[in-house]
């Protein structure tokens, strides 16, 4: 057993029960260990991953949807699961700001959070002052204890609705569209209709070609669509590119390069997207 441990620590493979704690905003998933190899996705502050390699000063890891890529070494911190079980918040707003104390003018924030990143309370969670329930003292991936505005995170999230879903995604119109992006930072097409899907509590898989593929949806025709349904853009069914949600009356939200460079609406029926519709997907 010892002499297989040694073999695989030597041939750059740990075990993949090592867990690591995302300890930077975003940290950048590359095809291999190389800042000039091409982004594949990203894993935002305080989210868990599993090693499964090293190179160097790089991990390989695998994120909660079973995506792998190469991030720093010097972005993670190898520690029990983080933020798993209560006392937690979840960012609620597009961005947060954690801070050293309860006040917002005496320093610069420790660092600014993107929406979705999830944060333990401290056992001490109480607000600043007996008077004032404005802030929360949380606990950072390294033990830190920092300060966060409690209209930033929401205690206890709960799957939304369709309805919801629908309504909220105009909340991140004019975001910057981002290769690889799984953040309020920058959302590419598949990041973006990914995390729609995890508000309704749905983990779907990361890349567009395989969310049409998977199993957990069934597919609706193009006189079928409701609100809420998935939307698969390409050259064909089998060379999917692209996708969106829509949002009724012939519109759906993406994430897109396509003219403006941002998450934008656009319609089923315009010239670039009406002939690359090849595929609609509804939760089951």
């Amino acid at each position: 057993m010892l002499c297989l441990l040694a073999f695989l620590m030597a041939e750059g493979v740990t075990a993949p029960s090592a867990n690591v704690v995302i300890a930077v905003p975003v940290a950048n998933m590359y095809s291999r260990a190389s800042a000039n190899a091409d982004v594949v996705s990203q894993a935002i502050y305080g989210a868990n991953a599993q090693i499964v390699g090293r190179s160097g000063g790089w991990v390989r890891v695998r994120t909660a949807d079973a995506y792998t890529g190469w991030v720093t070494a010097a972005s993670v911190l190898r520690r029990p699961a983080y933020a798993r079980t209560p006392p937690l918040v979840e960012v609620e707003s597009l961005f947060a700001n954690l801070y050293r104390e309860a006040d917002v003018t005496k320093h610069r924030p420790l660092l600014t959070v993107p929406f979705e990143a999830r944060l333990e309370v401290s056992p001490a969670g109480v607000p600043a002052r007996n008077d004032d329930a404005r802030w929360l003292r949380v606990r950072l991936p390294g033990g830190r204890k920092a300060w966060i505005q409690r209209g930033d995170v929401t205690v206890d999230p709960k799957p939304w609705t369709v309805a919801e879903v629908v309504e909220f995604s105009r909340r991140f119109l004019g975001l910057p569209y981002l290769w690889g992006g799984t953040s309020t930072y920058g959302y590419d097409c598949s990041g973006f209709t990914q995390m729609l899907c995890r508000r309704r509590g749905v983990v779907i898989p990361r890349d567009a070609g395989q969310q049409a593929d998977w199993t957990g949806m069934v597919p609706v025709g193009r006189d079928q669509l409701r609100p809420g349904d998935l939307l698969y853009f390409g050259a064909s069914a089998d060379k999917i590119t692209h996708t969106g949600m829509y949002l009724g009356n012939g519109e759906f939200i993406d994430a897109t390069p396509w003219q403006r460079p941002v998450v934008q609406i656009d319609r089923l029926d315009d010239p670039h997207w009406a002939p690359l519709l090849v595929a609609a997907r509804r939760i089951q």
